[in-house]
């Protein structure tokens, strides 16, 4: 039985994508690397270590991408969900630079794979991050300043209200900034194609396997999975993201799921698109809570960005992602929405990365709040060079105090909330 009592959860990606049968095969009883979770950080863990030759099981309560991996907004955009000045004064200005240049390679890495398996992802070039409001408007000219000179990066171009309309077609933007390396594509043919990937590096991938607890031993990891089997491993990487809850509280004390939705359109046509987008570039604004979107190969278009700390789905969750759609494009008014769905991030309090290990047995990444497909590739290249004896980037990460949301889940979720309405009020002003 896979977790929600169905392959995956209704949402356009679902009802476009082919997904392969489940992967039932009961996982070994030992190997050299256990991954617990199925999105994109675990299997690209899976992936790198089993090319190093490792053997490699992961180990998915539900299928491949259930959660925010197969359903998210599918932007490909580099950088962390902190940005880089908050990183810099977490980590400092070398290690900074450094994961600035992962970020880049991540990127790289993720175009190579595709090219590589030939992966049918709907790939699309091109970024816009968009100002709001006329204050954000300097935010856009700091990201670029601070490229060319913290990075020597010249590729960013900023976009004036004049000229924002050959970008995108909405009087709710006063500015843009353009990266034409960032890109989007569909996230759950994605995940399905480095899937297959991870399997011919020799992987091996089981759905439908919860992991109920794990305990060290004096010579590894026992993984206990909750049908009352267990396997042995040396190595150990918790990937569960927003789901780490009852394989390991400790960690799952620093993040918080938080729930963000998205919502698609019914088909507007090829020519309604490119009127709205026309690069079909995806786009997101720098509001505090931020609002993305982009079309779709079936000239849609897809639009995400609320969000709630205190659990549950919004009631009419269609009508709701409709009026933040005609928000943004007062000539979509009547359009009718056909897919709304949600799913959970997983926040830490400071909004920070929460990388790290115990030991030599055990690894984690979570805290991508939002923003991880990129950053996840970013996470397992950090974590497998340290599993594989280099820890040093990895370790680095212990410098980042991710405490306890206070009072567990549900106090932390209240407080957030409270945030969050200051903060939504601050967007509006």
């Amino acid at each position: 039985m896979f977790r929600g009592g169905a392959d995956y959860p209704p949402s356009w990606y679902a009802a476009t994508a082919s997904p392969p049968p489940p992967r039932t095969t009961p996982p070994p009883a030992e190997v050299d690397v256990a991954i617990v979770g199925g999105g994109f950080f675990g299997l690209y863990c899976a992936l790198r270590l089993a090319q190093a030759g490792r053997r490699v099981a992961l180990l998915e309560a539900s299928r491949l991408g259930w959660g925010g991996s197969g359903r998210n907004g599918g932007q490909l955009v580099p950088g962390l969900s902190c940005g880089w000045a908050r990183l810099r004064t977490a980590l400092g200005a070398q290690l900074t630079a450094e994961m600035q240049r992962e970020s880049q390679r991540a990127l790289q890495q993720i175009r190579a794979l595709i090219a590589e398996r030939a992966i049918d992802c709907e790939l699309a070039d091109g970024h816009v991050e968009v100002a709001v409001l006329e204050r954000r408007v300097r935010a856009l000219h700091d990201a670029i300043d601070e490229a060319r000179r913290d990075w020597g990066d010249t590729r960013l171009r900023f976009v004036d209200r004049a000229e924002l309309g050959a970008y995108v077609d909405s009087p709710r933007y006063r500015a843009g900034l353009f990266d034409p390396d960032a890109a989007h594509l569909h996230p759950l043919k994605y995940l399905f194609g480095v899937a297959a990937a991870a399997e011919a590096a020799g992987a091996t991938l089981h759905e439908g396997c919860r992991v109920a607890g794990y305990r060290e031993l004096a010579d590894g990891v026992r993984v206990q999975l909750s049908d009352g089997a267990s396997l042995r491993c040396a190595q150990l990487v918790l990937a569960a993201g927003a789901y780490v809850d009852r394989v390991d509280p400790r960690l799952a004390a620093r993040v918080l799921p938080v729930g963000s939705f998205i919502g698609v359109t019914a088909p507007l046509g090829e020519a309604a698109c490119r009127q709205l987008l026309p690069g079909n570039h995806a786009v997101y604004d720098n509001q505090f809570i931020l609002e993305y979107f982009r079309t779709t190969a079936d000239h849609r278009l897809l639009f995400g960005g609320r969000c709630t700390y205190l659990g549950g789905t919004p009631r009419r969750l269609a009508d709701a992602m409709r009026t933040n759609i005609v928000r943004a494009f007062p000539q979509l008014r009547g359009v009718a929405v056909d897919y709304a769905w949600g799913g959970h991030i997983d926040v830490t309090l400071r909004r920070l990365p929460d990388w790290g290990r115990r030991g030599d047995r055990l690894y984690w990444a979570q805290g991508f709040c939002g923003h991880g497909m990129v950053p996840t590739r970013i996470a397992a290249n950090v974590v497998t060079e340290a599993m594989l004896g280099e820890p040093t980037r990895l370790d680095a990460f212990a410098a980042i105090v991710n405490p306890r949301f206070p009072g567990g889940e549900r106090v932390g979720a209240l407080l957030q909330a409270l945030g969050m309405s200051w903060y939504r009020l601050r967007d509006r002003v």
